[in-house]
């Protein structure tokens, strides 16, 4: 072996110990000494790893981003944690190809073994804690519902000027009771979606109104839309709604009664998602894993809510004595459901542009038809006319509210079956 040879044979992948570590070209080897301590190889080694620099150089980014999410890395028990920690962060499978790792959790399994750890083997992770049931939110869920159905009976039971009063101070007591209904239990949100609130309520405050009047729109929208735009179309009365089916503006109040009902139903498939996703998060070893475990767990619990909406749909039709109106009815339902548990799991962008833009269309198949009457521009009645005229005046209730909930069906497709959107930790998205 050459003078002032590496003691570390490249070929055999052993230390070279003794005399014939020491010896020159042309020397026979001698007896074999004794293995060197331990400690020395590890010195040996960690002066080797001195001398040559990191692995990937200098410019490791790999190591950069360790530095940056080392507590994350240390405490984790498995890289999914760490990969759940990263993409709660917003990292994603186009930000590992920058850490030259083809997804999250490839770039998770190289930070999970770059720490270093304990010769100690760690003890297994501990399941997550999966939402309970609590008497507290079951019976919220139900008020929505329970005071609905006294606000159309004292509609029905009344008469004259006492009708608006009814209505007034049934629409007060509903909208307090779906308040407490998304402040507690599954339709809340997890504790650190709440710290985070806190801490930039300014910012959240904005970004939570215009969903709340959205949703306030397409609900009014369910209740009088269809009668308002038949008058705006044919010219009918110009008197104010009475709240009655055969009034001069009828009212649908059974397809708003169903969904008022269906907050139950939205609580308990919000429920199932949250309590099946934390314990798939606890048993998969891979983002990929958890992804193909939780999408058919989002699909059941998505048709399950659409189901109990088409009963009560049904129900309410017939004890109302009222077309159940199911087109726009379950359009709106799912809408509302997806914009809900996307806002749930931190994602509040895309049920706002979602709300939005369904609000919108509706508003635009009213305003059309009264610009239409101005001089020269009747042409503005046409796209409402036509749409109208083949399917009906519920039409543009179902089709705006169709489209805006298969956008969401698509995005929360993709972001609900993250482990990240289902982790107890993380910043909001």
């Amino acid at each position: 072996m050459p003078s002032g040879a590496d003691p570390w044979d490249r070929r055999s992948g052993e230390w070279l110990t003794g005399d014939l570590a020491e010896q020159g070209p042309g020397h026979a080897p001698g007896p074999p000494a004794a293995p060197a301590p331990p400690g020395a190889v590890a010195d040996a080694r960690s002066e080797r790893k001195r001398a040559t620099g990191p692995r990937r150089g200098s410019g490791d980014p790999v190591k950069a981003l360790l530095h940056r999410h080392r507590e994350l890395c240390e405490r984790a028990v498995d890289p999914l944690e760490i990969a759940a920690g990263l993409e709660a962060h917003g990292v994603t499978d186009r930000t590992a190809t920058r850490f030259r790792h083809r997804d999250v959790f490839s770039l998770a399994e190289e930070l999970y073994a770059r720490v270093p750890r304990n010769a100690e083997p760690r003890p297994e992770p501990a399941p997550l804690p999966a939402p309970r049931v609590r008497a507290g939110w079951v019976l919220l869920t139900l008020l929505p519902g329970a005071l609905g159905a006294a606000t159309v009976t004292g509609l029905r039971l009344t008469h004259g000027q006492p009708r608006p009063l009814v209505a007034l101070g049934g629409l007060l007591a509903v909208a307090l009771a779906t308040r407490a209904a998304l402040r507690h239990g599954p339709l809340a949100g997890p504790s650190g979606a709440r710290a985070w609130r806190t801490a930039t309520a300014p910012r959240v405050w904005r970004t939570a109104t215009a969903p709340r009047v959205w949703t306030l729109w397409l609900l009014g929208y369910a209740l009088v839309g269809d009668g308002l735009l038949h008058a705006l179309l044919t010219g009918g009365s110009d008197a104010p709604p009475t709240g009655s089916p055969d009034g001069p503006w009828p009212t649908a109040t059974a397809p708003v009664l169903a969904l008022l009902l269906a907050c139950a139903p939205a609580a308990w498939s919000a429920h199932l998602l949250a309590a099946g996703a934390r314990r798939r998060l606890a048993r998969s070893r891979g983002l990929e894993d958890f992804t193909a475990a939780v999408k058919p767990l989002l699909t059941g619990a998505f048709a399950l809510f659409l189901a109990a909406l088409g009963a009560l749909l049904a129900l309410c039709g017939t004890v109302l004595h009222e077309p159940a109106a199911s087109a726009q009815a379950l359009t709106l339902g799912a809408l509302l459901l997806l914009a809900r548990l996307l806002t749930v799991h931190r994602h509040r962008h895309a049920p706002a542009l979602a709300l939005g833009a369904a609000a919108a269309t509706e508003a635009a198949a009213l305003a059309l038809p009264t610009a239409g009457r101005l001089p020269g521009c009747a042409f503005l009645t046409t796209p409402v006319e036509t749409l109208v005229g083949a399917w009906g005046e519920a039409a543009v209730p179902a089709l705006a509210c169709a489209t805006a909930a298969l956008a969401l069906l698509w995005h929360a497709g993709r972001t609900l079956t993250r482990a990240s959107a289902h982790a107890p930790t993380g910043a909001p998205q």
